[in-house]
């Protein structure tokens, strides 16, 4: 079977949307790092939009920072691939044709350092996951013992890390007179924008006070919220675009029919029309990122872990059991919901219930354990953030410390039937010895988790509400299992 190409992208059925502009004529103004399934489903999108509408020399280098996975998927593809949009009962086929091309940065470095300094590049952008800005979650400082950290500072023109290709890349800027660009983080991170700016901030000052002062007089760090639910793409994905493209595409990408991007309008070198496509670009992201991070993520997190312990594969079976409906019902109007103002205009029950709509989209099949990846960093923003906001007024946390005390169960290692849980997390092997020296002891164990500074800074093992409620959660998960549980305390 033929692979889809500029070669073949005349040969695609009429119900599928090509690009509308001339690809041979499109330059590149954006790099990006981080090129996975939700860069392509998302901030490719839109900027696919743009082109499609009013053109423009803002085609996307993207760069991956470990494997050649994408590129061995896109390049023979030339950068072309499907993105499907699918409800629980229809669907709709568009090729992207916004990436011009994908590096693999440890390939070579210095190659990548030198395609960021050059002055065609406008955006440079990330969705690098929070360990990506290998900074200490609790604190936002960036970690400058970490390995990864101390090898670029070591040798910055060959980094391993983003915010070492960053500072790299506006080093070479300066050093040749060429002006900055904006960078721009679509990490689901609180003031993303501030995190990726105190990061790279950080870095340059340990490199050179000048750089360090250049880059605060040039280099712009929009905050951003992105909403937008893209599981993993199986081989079944892969079969079925292939019978309806007739070419067989190894980059398609699944999401749903929502999105959502709100940005920060302070970019440093020109932008895209984003805001002519359905981005809303705003002064404050601040008040838009944090209804999306505690009423989506901390509710989807709370599912991932609580779920996979129940035995669901996937989010959509979790939200078919009505005890676990009722939990996240529960939790948007009480734990989550009493932390959030919605801005003016805004239905904000409408977005709940169509939270949880999204959640049980069966046609998307997004895996517990996909969302239950590295929970010690996703954890602070999408729960701890809350609770505190939440114990500094007496408010409810029951669910929240739910949440918590499923994700220490998971991080155990083993699940209820004695099996092993792959668990992916940068600190996996430390939360696993807390836990293995714990066993058989729920409160032990839950206070060995909570006293990690690293997720938890230092103040939450100090309250005793928080902590005693994550320890009852916990004893309970070990007394009952975690299904039985849940539908003890949320069945009407």
């Amino acid at each position: 079977m033929k692979r889809l190409s500029n070669e073949t992208l005349s040969h695609v059925p009429d119900r599928v949307q090509p690009p509308a502009y001339d690809r041979t004529q499109l330059k590149a103004g954006i790099v990006h790092l981080g090129i996975g399934a939700f860069h392509r489903a998302h901030q490719a999108f839109y900027t696919e939009a743009v082109l499609n509408r009013f053109g423009g020399d803002w085609g996307i280098i993207g760069c991956s920072l470990r494997s050649a996975s994408v590129r061995e998927q896109l390049a023979p593809q030339d950068g072309l691939y499907t993105l499907v949009e699918r409800s629980s009962d229809e669907e709709k086929l568009q090729i992207i044709g916004a990436v011009t091309s994908v590096m693999v940065g440890p390939e070579d470095p210095a190659a990548l350092v030198q395609v960021m300094a050059d002055p065609a590049i406008k955006i440079v952008s990330l969705t690098v996951t929070e360990k990506g800005y290998c900074h200490d979650p609790a604190t936002g400082d960036l970690n400058l013992e970490n390995p990864d950290i101390q090898h670029d500072l070591r040798h910055l023109s060959n980094p391993k890390t983003a915010i070492g290709y960053l500072v790299a890349s506006l080093k070479a800027r300066m050093e040749t007179g060429v002006s900055s660009f904006t960078a721009m983080s679509c990490d689901n991170l609180p003031n993303n924008g501030e995190v990726l700016e105190k990061a790279v901030h950080q870095f340059a000052g340990q490199v050179s006070p000048e750089l360090a002062q250049w880059i605060r007089a040039n280099t712009t760090f929009p905050c951003t919220m992105i909403d937008r639910i893209v599981p993993a793409t199986t081989d079944a994905d892969r079969e079925h675009v292939e019978s309806v493209l007739g070419l067989r595409d190894e980059g398609t990408v699944f999401t749903e029919p929502f999105t959502q991007w709100v940005i920060e309008d302070n970019f440093a070198n020109g932008r895209p029309q984003w805001e002519e496509v359905g981005a809303q670009l705003v002064d404050d992201v601040e008040i838009f990122e944090k209804i999306k991070l505690r009423l989506l993520n901390g509710a989807h997190s709370t599912l991932a872990y609580s779920g996979y312990l129940a035995g669901f594969e996937y989010v959509s079976e979790v939200m078919s059991e009505p005890a676990f409906v009722r939990m996240i019902e529960t939790y948007h109007a009480r734990e989550a919901g009493e932390t959030v103002t919605a801005p003016e205009g805004f239905d904000i029950e409408s977005y709940k219930a169509q939270l949880r709509d999204r959640f049980r989209n069966t046609s998307l099949k997004h895996r517990t354990w996909q969302i239950a990846m590295d929970g010690s960093q996703k954890l602070p923003q999408r729960l701890l953030h809350t609770v505190r906001e939440q114990l500094s007024g007496k408010g409810h946390i029951d669910i929240i410390a739910l949440g918590v005390a499923a994700w220490i169960r998971y991080v155990t290692g083993v699940d209820e039937n004695g099996d092993p849980i792959e668990v992916s997390d940068p600190m996996a092997q430390k939360l696993r010895e807390i836990c293995d020296r714990t066993q058989g002891n729920p409160e032990a164990m839950a206070r060995g988790v909570i006293a990690l500074r690293e997720v938890f800074g230092t103040d939450l093992i100090d309250h005793p509400v928080f902590v005693e409620a994550v320890v009852y959660w916990l004893t309970e998960f070990y007394r009952k299992g975690v299904k039985a549980t849940v539908q003890a305390h949320f069945t009407e």
